[in-house]
């Protein structure tokens, strides 16, 4: 000190130089930049996109709020980090936005476009530049496309599956390569390869969409894949749900007849000269190995007919046909705004054995959607079949006849040149066992491995507790949403359907978006919803819609067109999802008001219902969980009115406002005169009724408590177990925590035997089941009909897991979790529960543990945001009173005694 005061340095300075060199070490550079939800997208349409990212979460340091940003964009690296020659420089924004920001100037065809941010905390402090990130822009407009489509040039026979088609092209480039892009699609799906190298790790391209009105193209950068001189790119085509067999007909064609290809390939020279490679009549077709290849029934592959090096330089075409061109429009190409489907997870085999009946078996383990990657060796001509399924009968055999017409098998053809792994290009199934024949021996496990593939989303969820049951209740709803996201949202995985059903989508949205980063993929399908909707306003029953005009509008599956959109504004404070289908939100109001007619009743027209809701084995005539249709058609009319009133609210629809709240006024007063006493019992006089009457406010408040009781004497008269369906399965539990009443959804959440979410557990379920006994007690199986075992609606209780036992929930207020509600609701048979969702804005932690007479809670609020926690001022149950504190960002730890 004395040695300071000799320099004159003061020891304002000394604290001034401590406070700036702690600044510098806390403050941190933005991360996780995304646009439009995606890192670093190629090939993107949108004109204005959005950026996003999250300020780092320091542990010590708590309040930690954005206060301004700058976002910088320019056309290289070099620019954008010297700061000379930017396209856009938003200059300093006093704002605490930091997602969603949207880009504001006219965007270019094929340009990529590099941006970064730096933000100032709330005590004016400025961080460094982000890591740069970028957004690159497709084609955008038809004109931008000049190949041709091309249609294989040898013959094939539309009625049945055709051998898949290979075309190639060799090519020159005679300059050093600066870049070079591959945009392309197909009807039916593509597999590319440049130089003998794929193109891309993407699966099942160009992904499945209502393709009469729109077939996304996707964009790839394969510069490091071509050479200057000779090159050669090969391009096989499959079935997919273009023609192959696919739909309740087991119909084949319904789209078309002929596979196409559209390939442009973009070259650009390091001397600023471009070059385009289209697909042409020059390119050459013909067939390989795979000879079948189809959604429902897999492949068939004989090695003895592949072709080595047909995508690479010098191959010889010259018993290939030349391909033909064909008019096709380009009008209707979109670029993709969802996410690719990719391999996941890789599995081991958990057990190989022979069954009782002397069949040969490996169990994988877990209910999983993708394939088995396999290691043959044997004579050239040797065939192994192997099939898939999801169970083994109760008395340990293979079991497919829930699979009705879908085969779900490959058949691999030996070449005899020594060991061979094989694993299908143009199809996936859904199981979690695997017959094998034509082995003379039980294969050794390394020679077996399962991929699991789905669209390639972001885990953003995580849920643990004390109870073994219910942590494996949480992996079976996380895998089955898994092998049912695979580029549209499946109601199952394995038999001949795997449709884009509305009602299973909607039920269970809440849960997909804690569970994983669902934003770009629901915007894609929703795109879907869009343009398949009718012109009176109803939403078909599947979408894509593969069943025909007429399988449209039954209420709480066409609702999709509501309830999802205003999920995902809540989920991630997304307003355009709003703005784009806020005409299909309406439009499915406006076909209801029409179905409905003066008395504001829905009593006409086919509705599903509550789907699959209790029936007792023995009393099928008494269907004692059953709920009238009109009544459950009406409350979903009274739902998505009021979504279409509270979408216009943050739209600044005025007049919509006004228009839809009169609606609703006129629903609620006919759903009241129609179903409901002066003291609040319902007809129909079941839990599900009770649970959508509650859920969706159409009770007045002074029969709301008597209403809770009806359902809570219901529960109880059934010795707590539940008797709903896919309507009322998804509202139940909320309901019952909303009212007080956590402890009977407690016992519901845990009852173990049938009908209940354990039951299935019980079962040795990995995923959810499409029905409530879809292995009965007796260890008999339901109607093959319809029983699936890998079906995701029931694993909609994910979101009462996360937003009521762990209580994060968002703030529809402040939607995207800016503003965070931690609410609690500890019980003593958990022991503790632990959870995470990782928002936009970063990881929201909640837990709590049980020890002893102490409650111990821990949350963790992400930077740039706020929350309330709440916490049970005995410890356990928020309804005898919580204390409530109003936090900013950081760690919180409380504990409580248990009173």
């Amino acid at each position: 000190w004395n040695i300071m005061k000799y320099l004159g340095i003061t020891s304002a300075f000394i604290l001034l130089f401590a406070f700036s060199t702690y600044t510098l070490i806390a403050q941190k550079a933005a991360t996780d930049l995304r646009c439009e939800y995606l890192q670093n997208p190629i090939g993107i349409g949108v004109e204005q996109p959005r950026l996003s990212w999250m300020i780092p979460s320091e542990p010590e340091k708590k309040n930690i709020k954005q206060s301004a940003y700058q976002i910088q964009v320019a056309s290289s690296i070099d620019n954008l980090e010297k700061s000379k020659r930017l396209i856009w420089d938003s200059e300093r924004v006093n704002s605490e936005q930091s997602t969603h920001v949207t880009y504001p100037g006219e965007l270019t065809a094929r340009t990529r476009y590099y941006w970064r941010v730096r933000t100032w905390d709330q005590d004016n402090q400025e961080s460094p530049w982000s890591e740069p990130a970028y957004w690159e822009m497709g084609l955008l407009h038809a004109g931008n496309w000049s190949a041709d489509w091309i249609k294989p040039g040898h013959s094939e026979d539309p009625k049945i599956a055709n051998p898949a088609p290979l075309m190639r092209k060799e090519f020159t480039l005679d300059r050093n390569i600066a870049k070079a892009r591959l945009y392309v699609t197909s009807h039916g799906l593509y597999h590319a390869e440049i130089n003998g190298e794929e193109v891309t790790e993407d699966l099942f391209t160009p992904g499945w969409t209502s393709f009469a009105k729109r077939l996304q193209y996707q964009t790839y950068d394969v510069t490091a894949l071509l050479q200057r001189g000779d090159n050669a790119i090969g391009i096989s085509l499959g079935d997919g749900w273009y023609r192959g067999k696919f739909g309740f007909s087991s119909g084949w064609n319904l789209y078309g007849e002929e596979l196409a290809l559209l390939a442009q390939l973009e070259v650009e020279y390091t001397n600023g000269k471009k070059e385009v490679i289209g697909s042409d009549a020059t390119w050459k077709s013909s067939t390989g190995p795979i000879r079948m290849t189809g959604i429902y029934d897999g492949e068939v592959y004989d090695a003895r007919m592949e072709r080595p090096g047909w995508s690479k330089v010098g191959y010889d075409t010259g018993d290939w046909s030349t391909v033909k061109t064909t008019d096709i429009s380009k009008e209707k190409l979109i670029e993709p705004r969802g996410v690719p489907v990719r391999k996941k997870e890789i599995l081991e085999p958990k057990k190989i054995f022979t069954t009782p009946a002397g069949e040969m078996v490996v169990d994988m383990g877990q209910n999983m959607v993708g394939w088995v990657e396999i290691t043959f060796d044997g004579n050239a001509g040797d065939t192994v079949s192997i099939y898939h399924a999801e169970v083994l009968d109760k008395d340990g055999n293979f079991y497919t006849e829930n699979l009705r017409e879908a085969e779900q098998r490959m058949q691999y053809i030996l070449k005899g040149d020594g060991p061979q792994t094989f694993a299908p290009q143009f199809t996936f199934q859904g199981f979690q066992f695997i017959k094998l024949e034509g082995l003379d021996a039980l294969p050794d496990p390394s020679s077996i491995k399962g991929v699991a593939v789905y669209s390639d989303m972001e885990q953003t969820g995580t849920f643990e507790c004390g109870v073994p049951l219910l942590n494996q209740l949480q992996s079976n709803i996380q895998w089955g949403q898994r092998g049912n996201f695979l580029d549209v949202p499946t109601d199952c995985p394995q038999r001949d359907e795997r449709m884009g059903w509305t009602g299973d989508a909607q039920a269970f949205a809440p849960t997909a978006c804690y569970n994983f980063h669902t934003a770009a993929f629901y915007t894609k399908w929703l795109g879907d919803v869009a343009v398949d909707q009718k012109d009176n306003g109803a939403i078909p029953f599947v979408v894509p819609n593969v069943l025909g005009d007429n399988a449209v509008g039954s209420t709480g599956w066409g609702d999709v067109a509501t309830i999802l959109p205003w999920t995902m504004y809540l989920k991630y404070g997304d307003v355009r999802i709003l703005e784009e289908q806020f005409e299909t939100m309406s439009g499915w109001v406006d076909f209801l008001d029409n179905l409905a007619g003066e008395n504001h009743l829905v009593q006409d027209g086919f509705h599903f219902g509550d789907w699959l809701f209790f029936i007792h084995p023995t009393e099928w005539n008494a269907k004692p969980g059953y709920s009238d249709v009109d009544f459950l058609a009406t409350a979903f009319f009274g739902y998505s009115t009021h979504l279409v009133v509270e979408a216009s609210k943050v739209l600044g629809k005025s007049s919509e406002t006004a228009k839809y709240q009169s609606l609703l006024t006129e629903i609620k007063s006919a759903f009241q005169e129609e179903f409901v006493t002066k003291k609040g019992r319902l007809s129909p006089h079941s839990q599900t009724a009770y649970t959508l009457a509650l859920a969706f406010d159409l009770l007045k408040e002074d029969q709301q408590e008597n209403a809770v009781r009806y359902l809570v004497k219901n529960i109880e008269s059934r010795d707590f177990h539940l008797s709903t369906g896919f309507l009322g399965t998804p509202h139940l539990c909320r309901v019952l925590s909303d009212r007080g009443y956590t402890d009977v959804a407690y016992k519901l959440l845990l009852q173990e035997s049938y009908p209940s979410w354990l039951y299935p557990v019980t079962r040795g379920a990995t995923t959810i089941w499409e029905r409530w006994d879809g292995i009965k007690p007796d260890g008999s199986f339901q109607t093959t009909a319809m029983n699936s075992f890998n079906h995701y609606a029931y694993g909609a209780i994910g979101d009462w897991m996360y937003s009521v036992t762990t209580g994060i929930q968002d703030d529809p207020k402040n939607p995207g979790y800016k503003h965070i509600f931690l609410r609690p609701h500890p019980s003593k048979e958990l022991q503790y529960a632990n959870a995470s969702h990782k928002s936009l804005y970063g990881t929201i932690h909640s837990s709590w543990k049980i020890e002893g007479d102490q409650v111990t809670f821990n949350f963790v609020v992400p930077p740039n945001t706020t929350a309330v926690i709440e916490i049970p001022q005995n410890g356990i149950n928020p309804a005898q009173g919580v204390d409530r504190y109003e936090v900013g960002s950081g760690s919180y730890t409380y504990e409580i005694a248990v009173q």
